[in-house]
């Protein structure tokens, strides 16, 4: 199947009907076999969220639903996907009284949220039709997708679900619900917030396809974050790698997982925004990487983060005992920036929500040696070359810049930076980025 697209439209592109007329005219303008992943339409998840954390929420929860899909989709509730837009309300109503009575419930939960990107399929399937398509509503564990965890999960199984796939059920344009699919206990799973994109990248892992192209409501993704007030243009091309590292650290416009399941193969993925002109190249396409020294592509900066020291003891058990340690961290979901040993002791940075959760784990393999807080960690992406970094900031004029070097990656150079003033650190630093090397 390798002549298949995989479109995926975010919440984000889900604001309004007529982003639905939209969708529409791209879908028929495309001459390859199309697959469609979507998102909840934009704010569902959150209310939902919000019903099953506080019950008297929910009270006209299923109405408002019902009301706002129904303008996005006028006649759905009369059309062939009338009888499963009703039961997916039906379930959101039982889901609730079901959680009103053991709140604890993570089956009534995780089928609550889900509904979300039911009602959502259901609606675009609904409209695609209207427009002489021959589109289909899929749930995403239906399909056979399944998730490597129960209840939540942090990726889709892909040889299991190349095992489980149902190949009959991608008939015509199928549009396919992101963000959840079927634990390994047979229940609901769901990925973290923002895993839609995974699942899109999983599904085109899985059906082999041509590419992935990812429809947001940005023009790519730019070198510098635009909450920083800083006005920078699309990267045109990006490593898998440095999109994973900018996006685990300032770039929300893609989730960090996203780029796992089709890196080993490839596929590439484009970044397109809705609302802009199609042309032939997307503003930022994502693919293997090109490690080019002295590219410096773009600066991502992480909030609130904190290095922890362990003594490391016997340099000949260092190997097995640091290996054990980052075992225990993923295993509690703790993301470690930078893992940097040394003969006598070893740094681990994390943010500083999990700082606890960090000093339990590894109080049990190594002694805490110091703790040293800082605001913000900076990563320049696209060069593991700290001199192309040296050779810039010295044109840079602000009594801000208090950079502590970290690490160098493959891909980057990291900096730990302690200012009360992010903003004007970002705004200085961003001329790094975009001015040329004096070398």
């Amino acid at each position: 199947m390798n002549d298949v697209v995989v479109h995926k439209f975010g919440g984000s592109c889900l604001r309004d009907s007529s982003d639905l007329d939209i969708i529409s005219t791209i879908i028929k303008s495309q001459p390859s076999k199309i697959v469609v992943v979507v998102s909840a339409l934009w704010g569902t998840t959150d209310r939902l969220l919000r019903a099953a954390n506080e019950p008297r929420y929910a009270t006209r929860l299923v109405s408002d639903l019902r009301k706002q899909h129904l303008r996005f989709s006028p006649g759905i509730d009369e059309s062939i996907f009338a009888e499963k837009f009703n039961n997916v309300l039906l379930g959101i109503d039982k889901s609730l009284f079901n959680l009103s009575k053991n709140p604890e419930s993570s089956v009534d939960v995780n089928t609550l949220l889900a509904a979300g990107e039911r009602l959502s399929a259901l609606v675009v399937a609904n409209e695609l039709r209207k427009q002489g398509l021959d589109a289909n509503a899929v749930g995403s564990e239906d399909v056979g997708i399944c998730l490597n965890g129960t209840d939540t999960a942090t990726n889709v199984d892909i040889e299991k679900s190349i095992t489980m796939l149902d190949h009959s059920a991608f008939r015509g344009i199928p549009v396919i619900t992101g963000w959840f699919g079927e634990g390994k206990d047979g229940n609901l799973a769901l990925l973290s917030r923002g895993g839609s994109d995974h699942t899109a990248a999983a599904v085109a892992r899985i059906l082999d396809a041509k590419k992935l192209i990812l429809w947001k409501d940005v023009d790519g993704v730019l070198s510098v974050n635009p909450r920083w007030g800083v006005n920078s243009k699309p990267i045109p091309y990006l490593g898998y790698d440095e999109a994973r590292e900018l996006s685990r650290v300032d770039a929300p416009v893609i989730h960090h997982t996203t780029m796992s399941p089709v890196k080993d193969y490839g596929i590439p993925i484009e970044i397109r925004n809705l609302h802009s002109q199609y042309t032939d190249s997307a503003p930022t396409i994502i693919g293997p990487n090109i490690i080019q020294s002295n590219q410096l592509k773009a600066i991502g900066c992480m909030r609130s983060v904190v290095k922890i020291s362990a003594e490391i003891g016997d340099i000949i058990s260092q190997s097995k005992v640091l290996g054990q340690l980052l075992i225990e961290l993923d295993q509690e979901n703790i993301t470690c920036w930078s893992v940097k040993s040394s003969p006598s002791k070893v740094d681990f940075i994390v943010s500083q929500q999990e700082l606890t959760a960090t000093s339990e784990v590894i109080q049990r393999n190594l002694p805490i040696s110091h703790i040293e807080f800082y605001s913000c960690l900076i990563s320049f992406i696209g060069t593991n070359n700290r001199e192309v970094i040296d050779d810039r900031i010295p044109g840079i004029k602000t009594a801000e810049l208090e950079l502590t070097y970290l690490d160098s990656t493959e891909l980057s150079v990291q900096y730990l930076c302690n200012t009360d003033d992010i903003i004007n650190l970002m705004k200085s630093l961003s001329n790094v980025v975009l001015k040329k090397s004096k070398r």
